[in-house]
């Protein structure tokens, strides 16, 4: 193009040559012609579209400028906070982005998804609620096919739970599986039928869900894992555990009996904690008596035994006083409660002499 107006005799910026461009002939730089310019890359256009040389000058050279500036700034795209943009190329995809502004080829050989990851979804199994099925408010439906299940004793429970999920990778959610709500209900009903069977009712029924809840989620995370689902498991939520509708009187009135029987058995047990410790004291307290009455008696018959000996070692150094005073001993002890008359066998006056003792006694106390 400078060289097209260097062909004409004119500078590159529309100055004539050996002048200043104001008549003064006097050679200067000078500030460039931007409606020249124009004109002439519009010209230089038109050349090649057709029809180009009789277009009159109109901006179609321009305006194909601006719709290819717009077309390459259709290329961008926000991602939001709670999304991930799922990038497809003729609608294979490609890639995942994450939050913020990014970048594609504009359309048509590359488009965007932005599914919302933290969006918390639920899958009920065995029953609808209004939420699902639009029944009036509050009315729930039971899904027998899905929520009666055999346990590990070979009975029969009814349990209804809830699925709770989210979106892990965008990519795969939307491209790895065909129906997520489906192998989302699929993958959970057969989870819960699995840890069903390998347990007993009485802990389906009481303390036993927060386990059986854990291991559901665990065998479900994996199954969905196992597809590359791109879907995460938050929690899963027992919502009712019963027997079927058809035994659940005769079932109650087997949890009754066992309830009068655990009683019964508590009782029983809170009888023999209060009997057995007594009469286990009482049986130390008597083998502490026979115990302290054996000391007892051995230690008497070491003393008489110890007694005798001495005894017997005074009577060898003098026999006849001690034989004595033995005597005197044993009788005060024999006599000593018996009433006494002391007749004196050596007087002669016919009256029997007679010392009422006993009479003198108690007069004295």
């Amino acid at each position: 193009m400078v060289d097209d107006f260097k062909s004409r005799g004119g500078s590159p910026w529309g100055n004539p040559p050996g002048g200043d461009g104001n008549g003064s002939g006097r050679g200067g730089p000078r500030p460039p012609d931007i409606d020249a310019i124009i004109r002439e890359i519009q010209n230089k256009i038109n050349k090649f579209l057709p029809g180009g040389s009789k277009s009159g000058g109109k901006p179609i050279g321009l305006i194909l400028i601006i719709l290819a500036l717009v077309w390459v700034a259709s290329g961008l795209y926000r991602v939001l906070p709670d999304e991930q943009g799922v990038v497809l190329r003729f609608g294979k995809f490609v890639k995942t982005t994450q939050p913020g502004l990014n970048y594609h080829i504009p359309m048509p050989i590359e488009s965007v998804q932005t599914p919302k990851v933290t969006k918390v979804n639920r899958m009920d199994i065995g029953f609808r609620s209004e939420r699902d099925s639009g029944f009036t408010s509050g009315a729930v439906a039971d899904v027998p096919e899905e929520s009666l299940m055999l346990t590990g004793d070979e009975n029969i429970v009814n349990i209804d739970f809830s699925v709770f999920w989210v979106i892990k990778d965008a990519g795969k959610f939307l491209f790895k599986i065909q129906d997520p709500q489906g192998t989302v209900k699929a993958a959970a009903e057969t989870a819960m039928r699995e840890v069903i069977a390998k347990s007993n009712i009485q802990p389906i029924l009481t303390e036993g869900r927060a386990k059986i809840e854990l291991e559901t989620q665990e065998i479900i995370q994996a199954i969905l894992d196992e597809y590359n689902s791109g879907i995460q498991v938050t929690q899963v939520q027992t919502q009712k555990a019963d027997p079927p509708d058809q035994v659940i009187d005769a079932f109650r009135d087997v949890q009754a009996a066992r309830a009068d029987m655990e009683r019964s058995k508590n009782e029983a047990e809170a009888y023999a904690n209060d009997v057995i410790p007594r009469a286990r004291g009482e049986a130390q307290k008597i083998l502490q008596a026979a115990e302290a009455y054996k000391k007892e008696v051995v230690a008497k018959a070491e003393g008489e035994a110890s007694r005798f000996i001495s005894i017997y070692k005074e009577y060898a150094k003098a026999k006849e006083v001690t034989q004595e005073r033995m005597y005197l001993e044993t009788m005060e002890k024999v006599l000593a409660d018996i009433d006494k008359v002391i007749i004196d066998k050596n007087s002669g006056s016919g009256v029997v002499p007679y010392l009422p003792l006993p009479e003198l006694k108690k007069k004295v106390e």
